[in-house]
């Protein structure tokens, strides 16, 4: 439901963009508000999740509600700042729920992280592909602001069904013992700080961040404004990008808890790197197609291994901290990347932004070769004690 609602707002970008006037800058505002935010709210966040965590049904069920007033705000809103207020209420919903979610899948499954939080992408990854299809084909009987109202609606009856389904996640099993007093957690919060893999896996996930909603920001301006593509095309195209990634996910992550976390990201970040630069030669035709399916192969896999190997790497019970925190760090960084994004599409067109994201990549690939993690995922100062 969250990836339906948010990959279907790109799909929806040409006619905003057509509506409120913006430039490639102003249409890569709205996607830097998303980033920021969700950054802001994820390092606070984080530690209140932790500290929090018996609560976290209630948590999860306040994300869905706030999703849905957020959605709602933006398809009622008459000034693009009302818009962008309503992508900043979406983007703490958003934030909050892939930090309880990550942590709680991370508890029950230590010995197959990647596995499980991949098999849990596979969700999200779902609604990634269905949604801008379904938006592409209902902008031909909706606006895109009735199309965001009727969204807002479904989320409020699954709250209704979470909060019952998931009031027992975040509580101790018998047997489990959990800090709980504030200095003691502050104390192991303080401690990640001093853990240099943890910000390199942190470095990688910004760039990553930033080659993403990049081409987010630019491929359906390109789409709909150069190769002129009418909204379900683009739909389809930017649910192709993702598409191939539902097989490909759980099979990465399942590689990933069998040979290593580098084995896999490192191979995976020089492929993203190697399809934009192929996408600077075949433009448009069938081989576009082609090549956008074959980005989407590793496009979104990489970020539930890049997660398990953060997780790897901590005590459980400052694992949201943790997650706050390298979220708050890449988030920071990935802000600025639709701005950069819009400015490099509206001054040199799409070929100079593929040269841009196509480096991100390749910066990323090189920083993960060199972080010292072990076959297993774990860090080599990890496996010594």
């Amino acid at each position: 439901m969250f990836h339906w609602g948010l990959q279907s707002f790109v799909v929806l970008l040409p006619e905003i963009q057509a509506a409120f006037q913006l430039s490639g800058v102003g249409v890569g505002a709205i996607l830097t508000v998303r980033e920021a935010v969700s950054g802001l709210v994820s390092l606070p966040g984080g530690v209140v999740v932790d500290m929090l965590r018996r609560h976290s049904g209630v948590f999860l069920t306040v994300c869905i509600v706030g999703f849905s007033i957020g959605t709602l705000i933006m398809g009622l809103s008459p000034v693009y700042a009302l818009l962008i207020v309503g992508m900043g209420v979406v983007a703490v919903s958003h934030s909050i729920w892939h930090l309880l979610a990550a942590a709680s899948l991370s508890h029950h499954f230590p010995n197959r992280r990647a596995t499980a939080l991949s098999f849990h992408g596979v969700g999200g990854s779902v609604g990634d592909v269905v949604g801008p299809l379904v938006t592409g084909a209902l902008l031909a009987l909706l606006s895109w602001r009735g199309l965001l109202s009727v969204y807002a609606a479904p989320p409020l009856f699954l709250a209704f069904l979470m909060l019952f389904g998931l009031r027992n996640i975040g509580r101790a099993e018998s047997g489990e013992v959990e800090i709980v007093e504030f200095k003691a957690r502050m104390a192991a919060t303080r401690e990640l700080l001093k853990m240099p893999t943890l910000w390199g896996i942190t470095l990688v996930k910004g760039l990553r961040g930033m080659s993403l909603v990049a081409l987010l920001t630019a491929i359906p301006l390109y789409l709909g404004n150069e190769l002129d593509l009418g909204p379900f095309t683009r739909g389809y195209h930017v649910g192709l990008l993702i598409a191939a990634g539902l097989i490909a996910k759980p099979v990465a992550g399942y590689l990933s808890d069998r040979v290593g976390r580098k084995m896999v990201l490192v191979p995976g970040l020089l492929w993203s790197c190697a399809m934009c630069l192929l996408l600077i030669v075949f433009s448009d035709g069938i081989a576009f197609t082609v090549l956008i399916t074959l980005l989407g192969l590793f496009l979104y896999p990489d970020q539930p291994i890049l997660t398990a190997a953060a997780l790897d790497i901590v005590d459980r019970n400052v694992a949201s901290t943790m997650l706050g925190m390298t979220s708050f760090a890449a988030f920071g960084l990935s802000a600025l990347s639709p701005l950069i994004a819009g400015a490099l599409y509206e001054s040199a067109g799409v070929t100079a932004t593929l040269y841009y994201v196509a480096a991100l990549f390749a910066l990323a690939a090189v920083i993960m070769l060199i972080l010292p993690l072990s076959r297993a995922g774990r860090t080599q100062t990890q496996s010594a004690r």
